[in-house]
């Protein structure tokens, strides 16, 4: 049973992944301040001749590209606090208090589970809620429980999906961690799965623990480490066998990323199967947006796991996308594979798939030594139905894909059409159009002045060279022909 069993009502969902700008028009003298923990690329200050117009202007550029950096940012630009700042009319929400109302509601119909404690900011997510719990039935075991807004991509039924969900705790697959309990209401989901103490995978390269804020965690880990070359290539074949059944059995996923990914005794477990089922937006759909080769969850997939990879090789995010040059890596192949993935070649042409991936060398001679059989039944009409959604999903993604092409074509062309290089070109062609067209009065002028000067002004009916005819005299006969008089 859906743990708040409403009438769905239709609602506007905003994409938290869609990057907020901001512009400093004007400047105001305020006595607060704020601070991060992130070396972030403030303007300097001074105590004497603070309030110069030079120095408030210079200041305002400084703090422009401080925003610029924050906006930037991968992790940064997501966050609840940015969000907050930059757009408090669509972030005012308490987000902590909100899901706890709704697990409450939960715990009345199901009265055997109980919070033990919240896990305050361990996601990225902005609308997702985590909380420790356990079933008073079995009280040592620790199990975390998730509360989560529906999402923008969200395109099943509600009967649709609380049939998907229902689901979930069926799923049988080495790769793929467990779910509890699963349900959804009008607006929200929720769902329960057993607490890892031992982390992720983007914990393991951090060396972070698991409990730490995310923001703390990521964003600045002062210990990070690449793996070795055997991890990379086991745990890289794991993340393609699981991305393969998925595919094979129709689900959308789209949500892979090294927190996704636990790591429990040398083996990945994809975590938040769910996600696009409840129409939640990618992780990399800032970057995704930008390529429109990368239009269907599969290809997003391919280019997630190519994030994961570049990781797991050398201990941190790329810094830039797409990527080119790469640092030395433990072997050729992996550069190779990434190559195939992330290089701008393959983010305007195409990328391989996870059946060609699962063919190259890197991955094609590593034996999976879990042997257990993957297991999932769903119906026909389900199916058709995730169909259909996967489908709404990758025509919304195709969609802003096509208005940021637009936008950026526009924005390349009032650059172009802007810039001191063009506008001196503009200029230099205005002045030969000018002297052009003075030459080509003044050839008019003068070839008029000839025409008219000579003996005398011609007749408009004849011209100056040709002969007078005689005059014709007599008398009319006839209809008016005239005959001429014999001479006397």
């Amino acid at each position: 049973m859906a743990f708040l069993d409403k009438p769905s009502v239709a609602k506007l969902r905003l994409d938290d992944t869609v990057p907020l700008t901001a512009v400093i028009e004007a400047s105001q003298s305020l006595q607060s301040h704020t601070i991060s923990g992130i070396n972030l690329p403030l303007p300097p200050k001074k105590l004497i001749g603070n309030m110069d117009r030079e120095f408030i202007a210079e200041r305002q550029k400084g703090l422009q590209a401080y925003l610029n950096f924050i906006t930037s940012h991968h992790i940064l630009s997501s966050s609840e606090l940015v969000k907050k700042f930059l757009d408090t009319n669509n972030y005012s929400a308490n987000y902590t208090e909100i899901a706890l109302q709704q697990v409450s509601m939960f715990f009345r119909s199901d009265p055997k589970w109980e919070v033990v404690e919240p896990l305050k900011d361990i996601g990225w997510r902005i609308r997702k809620r985590y909380f420790l719990v356990k079933n008073k039935e079995q009280p040592k075991e620790r199990q975390v429980l998730s509360w989560v807004d529906l999402g923008p991509d969200k395109f099943l039924s509600d009967k649709d999906l609380q049939s998907a969900m229902k689901l979930l705790p069926t799923i049988s697959n080495p790769y793929i961690f467990p779910v509890t309990f699963a349900s959804t209401s009008e607006s929200s989901a929720l769902l329960i799965r057993v607490f890892s103490e031992k982390g992720t995978l983007r914990d393991h390269i951090c060396k972070v623990k698991p409990r730490e804020p995310f923001l703390k965690k990521y964003c600045n880990p002062k210990k990070i480490q690449g793996l070795e070359l055997q991890q990379i290539r086991t745990f890289g074949r794991q993340i393609l066998e699981v991305l393969k059944f998925l595919h094979d059995k129709g689900i959308p996923y789209g949500h892979l990323h090294a927190s996704n990914v636990l790591i429990e005794d040398d083996t990945c477990k994809l975590l938040d199967i769910e996600n696009s089922l409840l129409g939640l937006p990618s992780y990399y759909r800032s970057y995704i947006t930008q390529f429109r080769k990368i239009n269907t969850t599969e290809s997003i997939d391919v280019y997630s796991f190519g994030h994961v990879l570049y990781e797991m090789t050398y201990g941190r995010p790329p810094d830039t996308v797409p990527v080119d040059h790469f640092p030395p890596a433990p072997s050729p192949s992996v550069v190779s594979v990434l190559h195939s993935i992330l290089s701008t070649e393959a983010c305007k042409t195409g990328m391989p798939t996870v059946g060609q991936l699962l063919q190259t060398p890197l991955f094609s001679d590593m034996l999976l030594m879990n042997s257990e059989k993957l297991q999932f039944k769903i119906t026909a009409k389900l199916k058709d139905a995730l169909k259909i959604a996967k489908e709404s999903l990758e025509k919304r993604l195709q969609e802003e894909q096509k208005v940021i092409h637009q936008h950026r074509r526009l924005t390349r062309a009032q650059s172009h059409h802007g810039s001191e290089e063009e506008k001196k070109k503009r200029k230099i062609l205005a002045r030969k159009k000018s002297r052009q067209s003075a030459y080509e009065n003044e050839e008019d002028l003068s070839a008029k002045y000839n025409n008219n000067s000579g003996s005398g002004a011609s007749s408009p009916l004849t011209s100056p060279s040709s002969p007078t005819p005689p005059p014709m005299t007599g008398k009319p006969l006839g209809h008016g022909t005239l005959f001429p008089t014999p001479p006397c």
